[in-house]
């Protein structure tokens, strides 16, 4: 065992291997090997270089969106008629890339703060003050927590909720516990179907956005060649009709992104537009254009996600005013669409380094073709023990045989044996 691993060392330390080319004429051989030098050829130009543009270098976009919308809406409960405009249904009113357009929404006027009665919904019914407790409690969403005598309220319930001061008394004309909140207290149990601004459909989004590109000093707006004043005026965003408008029609861009506007304008919900930028920079910078995507995100309101929990987007918003010097507000359950603008930017340009990088790493993978056919030579074969003989030599230096030091000529091991090997003949 011991003088096993010696010669394994041995070997190891006193060999030296070099290549040995053998010209081999075999059909079957060659023909693999070319296929194979094809497929590599193949990949190196066809994904490589067309595909993943390995020779170019990459940038992304630091980009910017400024919104900006258009359309008045018009809503009429009982006898009162009201006109809506941007300041009244956009939040924020910045212009920012994310944004709420409010299509319906629950209004409770002249809220001040006050004792009254509960709502008369079954879930704070009373008969005494018994069944009345005092601290604070708070309810939304059909269940309600409470926190004793004054407990500080200092989490954030989930799913939206309001926050009152049980008295302990129960109202005889309603029948329910009194609390100690702005009131009237707010009845949001029953949502108006269909909404109340289906306007909306009609209202129209400007989106202006630029993007820079660091590395190469290049910086572009969706406002390309051709995107001016005159045309922006007459424009209205198609995929395919005019897909470099910047003006986008709310319906329009509900329908693209997969939702039913009926529906989700009555509770709520979140689309994504996404702006694209792909530019290969080796063309003219005219080539370089955005493209729209436009994506649904939650809240469909469609039949089958009615069983979901928090279908929908809303937020409560109050305007605040004194009467007779006691403050009072004007509180709305707001049901909107929220939109968020994202922009996504990739630039590609020529570079040496790359493509010298690429050529070589596809240079050296055209030596599977040689381990492949090695293989198959080697050790698929009927006759791979003639390969074999032939594509290896073992020789030693003269002075290791003849114990001479004077000669540096070597001598192949065939040579020591005193019968010469007979040849070999290779037939396919």
């Amino acid at each position: 065992m011991k003088d096993a691993i010696t010669g394994v060392f041995a070997d190891f330390f006193c060999e030296y291997e070099t290549p040995r080319q053998v010209l081999v004429r075999s059909k079957r051989v060659g023909v693999v090997c070319r296929l194979i030098q094809l497929g590599v050829l193949a990949y190196i130009i066809g994904w490589v270089f067309i595909y993943e543009k390995g020779y170019q270098i990459e940038d992304t976009a630091i980009g910017s969106v400024l919104t900006k919308m258009k359309g008045v809406g018009y809503t009429t409960e009982g006898e009162q008629k009201r006109l809506w405009d941007v300041a009244d249904y956009v939040f924020p009113a910045q212009g920012d890339a994310s944004f709420v357009v409010m299509t319906n929404y629950i209004i409770t006027p002249r809220q001040k703060q006050d004792k009254c009665p509960e709502l008369q919904d079954g879930k704070h019914r009373c008969s005494s003050d018994k069944d009345c407790e005092v601290g604070f409690r708070r309810t939304g969403s059909g269940h309600s927590v409470e926190l004793k005598h004054g407990a500080a309220c200092c989490f954030v319930e989930p799913l939206g909720s309001n926050l009152r001061h049980m008295t302990g008394k129960c109202v005889n004309d309603t029948r329910t516990c009194e609390v100690f909140a702005w009131c009237p207290v707010e009845d949001d149990r029953n949502i108006p179907d269909p909404a109340l601004l289906l306007t909306a459909e009609n209202y129209t989004l400007f989106i202006k956005n630029s993007v820079t590109f660091p590395q190469f000093d290049v910086v572009r707006s969706n406002l390309v060649e051709g995107v001016d004043n005159n045309y922006i005026k007459k424009c209205l965003y198609h995929p395919t009709d005019d897909p470099l408008c910047p003006i986008f029609r709310l319906g329009d861009i509900v329908k693209l992104s997969g939702f039913d506007f009926l529906h989700i304008a009555r509770v709520g919900g979140a689309i994504g537009i996404r702006i694209e930028w792909v530019c290969n920079l080796d063309y003219n910078l005219k080539h370089c254009k955005p493209k729209y995507h436009f994506h649904g995100l939650y809240g469909s309101a469609s039949e089958k996600d009615k069983a979901r929990a928090s279908v929908g987007y809303n937020f409560r918003h109050a305007k605040y005013y004194m009467e007779d010097k006691v403050e009072e507000r004007t509180l709305m359950k707001v049901f909107g669409i929220r939109f968020n603008v994202i922009v996504r930017g990739l630039a590609r340009k020529f570079d040496i380094i790359p493509t010298l990088t690429a050529i070589g790493s596809g240079v050296g993978i055209f030596g599977v073709a040689t381990v492949v056919c090695d293989l198959v030579l080697l050790y698929v074969l009927p006759k791979r023990h003639f390969y074999h003989n032939l594509k290896f030599k073992s020789t030693v230096m003269e002075h290791e045989v003849n114990g001479s030091e004077s000669s540096e000529r070597t001598v192949p091991m065939a040579d020591r044996d005193t019968k010469e090997p007979p040849p070999i003949t290779v037939k396919e």
